[in-house]
């Protein structure tokens, strides 16, 4: 494994998860501001309303993607399981990437949100397949 590429991956693997971690917290913990509800374009407390569920279930989805990237780092970066953590850490890295393109595919004014959510996954995948086969 190339060092140099493996420790800009994994970087990058933290960053996309403390991103998903601050989408988790902002649809399932403070979805009831209107300050959060409005950053997602809903235009009205009754809408947010509901949508609520729908937020809260959305959350959870992008919360178990940080979990997964962070075990996946866990398991990298202490040696426990290099194969297993690349693996999870792939799997999740591809799950963020791939959400991100139905989020721009879903409409198009959302690329800001899509490329938040996707950019620094991709950049992670990108350097830890480099470490792999450049080692």
């Amino acid at each position: 494994m190339n060092t140099v590429f493996a420790i800009l991956g994994m970087a990058f693997v933290a960053v996309a998860a403390i991103i998903h971690l601050l989408i988790f917290a902002l649809e399932s913990v403070l979805w009831s501001r209107p300050s959060t509800w409005k950053r997602f374009g809903v235009a009205n407390e009754r809408d947010a309303e509901v949508l609520r569920p729908m937020a809260y279930n959305q959350g959870f989805y992008n919360v178990f993607l940080a979990l997964g990237a962070g075990i996946g780092l866990v398991l990298l970066g202490t040696g426990i399981s290099r194969d297993g953590g690349i693996a999870i850490t792939i799997f999740a890295l591809a799950s963020m990437i791939l959400a991100s393109i139905v989020l721009i595919s879903s409409n198009p004014k959302l690329a800001r949100a899509a490329a938040t959510q996707g950019v620094a996954p991709l950049l992670g995948l990108i350097f830890l397949v480099l470490s792999l086969v450049t080692a």
